[in-house]
């Protein structure tokens, strides 16, 4: 295979080493030849060289001097170093210093090609490595710009939870478990300490714990061998395996059956899974971070929730406040999402009606700062002019209205009434949605999924 296009340096000061290296490659590579480094560096200037391959003893300055400047001023060239000594030392400074291969004099020209080939292998695996990297940083910047890598707001219950993250984002793997209700930006939160951590470069993994059956568990998280079930028709990775060196978020860990938090207990305790299909423990390094919109007394009963567990994944705990607990921090929530999709539409929205921002501050915000974000939208999709006015909130101003103008009228508007019943449960419970749905005598789910319902009609 010709590849005349790439071109190699050969540095010695030996002209027979010289001489056989160039013959032996010059039937497929351009090959420049330098007896000294000055004429080498001279060459490296000129040329675009893909390759060096370097000897130990030179004049001048000695073989690692000359690897150390390339790797530093030509960090894309693969430098192979030869030797005349076997010496270990010699061979591991190579290598720390940059060098891709090493061998000794004398050599046969199936011992050069070898190494040329080794090089050009481990070039193009390097290549692809970077490829990679590059695209999962491209990813991360476009989900990071469409989640939020921010927690917006200045009131004090907001910069404790900013101190929290940066606390525990210092630490190595300590694990996190994040309480707050629906809405309250407990991803946000998680990839807060992703990015703040020295794992940032690594993956985050975000995972929906109420959405994985107990099936299919070990394949989700330590991922199978082609054939080792039916369906598995070729290999595939597990979570564990993804996220290794990174950060896993289990999110609504909360709602996860009981065989699946045994199951989770006793991988995280191991540190260790076995792909499905194998039998090789494979261990892994993956910071754990969870969430739930459970509280802590609710997890902390061991009723639903596993003690043990709950003591395994919370060792550092942050609870996110509603955001009708710091509602100072509405006006700048409006501003920052009005400006966002403001631009995304390209719509020349620049202010908001004093009426407009006192409606708000009024809510309730029972989908907290999710459910600000939606009406924000749509309001954004609504106006035509300059500002936010209340009518673009039409339909929020009468569901804020129906428990109090209302209330003394009778009504026989079923899906009213539920509404109304919905909103005095979640009042009589602060907004607890699992002691609302005791209260309702419903499940959380059909509760969660009515106010889900509720929030996509307003």
């Amino acid at each position: 295979m010709e590849n005349k296009e790439i071109s190699i340096l050969i540095i010695d000061d030996d002209p027979v080493y010289r001489k056989l290296s160039s013959s032996i490659l010059q039937e497929r590579f351009n090959v420049f030849v330098a007896d000294r480094p000055s004429t080498a560096f001279c060459t490296l200037k000129r040329e675009t060289i893909k390759y060096v391959i370097c000897d130990y003893r030179l004049p001048e300055m000695d073989g690692l001097e000359v690897l150390s400047i390339i790797k530093k001023e030509y960090p894309e060239i693969e430098v192979i170093m030869i030797s005349d000594s076997g010496d270990m030392n010699t061979v591991i400074g190579a290598l720390r210093n940059g060098a891709v291969d090493y061998f000794k004099k004398p050599f046969t020209p199936a011992e050069l090609w070898m190494s040329i080939e080794r090089t050009q292998k481990i070039a193009k695996i390097t290549n692809e490595l970077k490829s990679e990297q590059k695209k999962n940083s491209q990813l991360k910047q476009i989900v990071n710009k469409e989640i939020g890598v921010e927690i917006i707001g200045s009131s004090k219950e907001i910069k404790e939870i900013k101190t929290q993250m940066r606390m525990v984002a210092e630490t190595p793997d300590t694990s996190v478990l994040i309480l707050g209700e629906s809405g309250t930006g407990k991803e946000l939160v998680a990839r807060g300490i992703h990015n703040l951590s020295n794992r940032n470069s690594e993956i985050f993994g975000a995972v929906n714990m109420s959405a994985i059956p107990e099936s299919l568990f070990e394949s989700e998280f330590f991922g199978h061998k082609k054939g080792s079930f039916t369906g598995a028709i070729t290999d595939k990775s597990g979570w564990f395996e993804t996220t290794n060196k990174g950060t896993l978020f289990l999110d609504e860990i909360g709602e996860m059956e009981h065989g699946l938090q045994v199951k989770l207990l006793r991988v995280l305790e191991e540190r260790t899974f076995t792909k499905v299909g194998t039998q090789h423990p494979q261990k892994f390094d993956v910071r754990i971070i969870s969430a739930t919109n459970k509280s802590i007394s609710e997890i902390s009963i061991g009723k639903s929730f596993r003690l043990d567990l709950f003591h395994r994944i919370g060792t550092f705990i942050i609870n996110l406040p509603p955001l009708r607990e710091r509602k100072g921090d509405i006006a700048e929530l409006i501003d920052f999402y009005l400006n966002y999709y403001s631009q995304k539409m390209a719509r020349k929205i620049n202010s908001i009606h004093p009426d407009t921002l006192q409606l708000l501050q009024d809510y309730n915000f029972p989908g907290n700062v999710r459910e600000l974000r939606n009406i924000i939208e749509r309001a954004v999709i609504i106006c035509s002019g300059s500002e936010l006015l209340p009518q673009h909130f039409s339909v929020l101003s009468g569901f804020m209205n129906q428990s109090t103008t209302k209330q003394d009228k009778e009504v026989f508007d079923l899906e009213l009434i539920e509404q109304q019943t919905i909103l005095k449960a979640l009042k009589k419970t602060n907004n607890n949605k699992s002691e609302a749905a005791k209260l309702l005598n419903i499940e959380w789910n059909a509760l969660h999924r009515r106010i889900r319902k509720i929030e996509m009609k307003n």
